[in-house]
């Protein structure tokens, strides 16, 4: 079972559902916990554990060999990306664009576009009590977070069976890093929050997956800030379920900031997650979602 925890916008609270939804469902399962909103991944600073295993992440970007190229063209023609350009005599290429896609290198007739190592990150996999915790970050500088975000996946791929449950913390919003985190994944859950900027982005999250044609469910974290009448209509006429409400409370917020966990320590928060782990639980038996 794969479970990705997105959002339409930054703050919801996707890194608290992932990092203790994790740890509840630890209680009697195997789980996997990657953190794969790889610019700013933050599921590390609830989580602490021994590392087991450091890794620099590579990607691969085409270099020129003015020597042998013909300049036919065909370079350009073949790049969806717009990273290289033919001008006059000269080829160029803008890795900030590179999509490390192969096609330039792999078509080019006179192989004048050999594909160059070029470091874009880090991973790191740390053992958690029972979760096993992968996370990935970007390097300062580098444009591209979907080749890590793909490789990290790839990553928990090789590296562990397919008898754990899988927790991917997605990058928010609704562009390609959210697409490539979640295009794997059984099931998502959308964290939204009671404000006018939460109901706005999660319509499109909501566009997003129906687009992607994902199963999917809400949760409504901060119950209470605000007014959620709208978000429980549009779900309503929508058919999406809300799986639960996290409570908006003071406590939640100390200890958050704490770096410390909260689904053991509030009776209502653990209800709240109790029952997004039974969701969870039953959509992976094949249940209604």
């Amino acid at each position: 079972m794969k479970i990705a925890i997105a959002s339409g916008k930054g703050g919801t609270g996707k890194t608290t559902l992932s990092v203790n939804l994790a740890a509840l469902l630890s209680e009697n399962h195997k789980v996997v916990l990657t953190d794969l909103d790889v610019e700013e991944p933050n599921s590390g600073l609830f989580l602490h554990g021994n590392l087991v295993q450091k890794e620099i992440m590579y990607k691969h970007i085409p270099e020129w060999e003015e020597s042998t190229c013909t300049l036919c063209g065909e370079c350009q023609k073949n790049c969806n990306f717009h990273a290289i350009i033919q001008l006059g005599q000269q080829i160029m290429v803008f890795p900030e664009l590179c999509h490390s896609c192969y096609a330039c290198s792999e078509l080019c007739p006179t192989f004048s576009l050999p594909m160059i190592r070029q470091r874009m990150g880090e991973l790191k996999y740390r053992k958690v009590k029972e979760i096993d915790f992968v996370e990935s970050h970007l390097d300062i500088g580098q444009e591209q977070a979907v080749p890590l975000i793909a490789q990290t996946l790839g990553y928990v791929e090789e590296h562990f069976g397919h008898d754990e449950i899988r927790i991917y913390d997605a990058p928010p919003g609704t562009s390609c890093p959210v697409i490539e985190a979640s295009k794997g994944a059984d099931y998502i859950i959308l964290v939204t929050e009671p404000t006018p900027f939460g109901f706005h982005d999660l319509k499109l999250a909501v566009e997003t997956m129906l687009e992607m044609q994902k199963k999917f469910g809400v949760v409504i974290n901060r119950h209470g800030i605000g007014d959620d009448k709208e978000i429980r209509d549009y779900c309503k006429n929508n058919k999406i379920p809300i799986i639960a409400t996290i409570p908006n409370k003071r406590e939640i917020a100390r200890l958050y900031s704490g770096g410390e966990l909260i689904y053991d320590k509030l009776e209502d928060v653990r209800a709240a997650f109790e029952k997004i782990r039974d969701h969870v639980l039953r959509i992976g038996k094949g249940g209604r979602s």
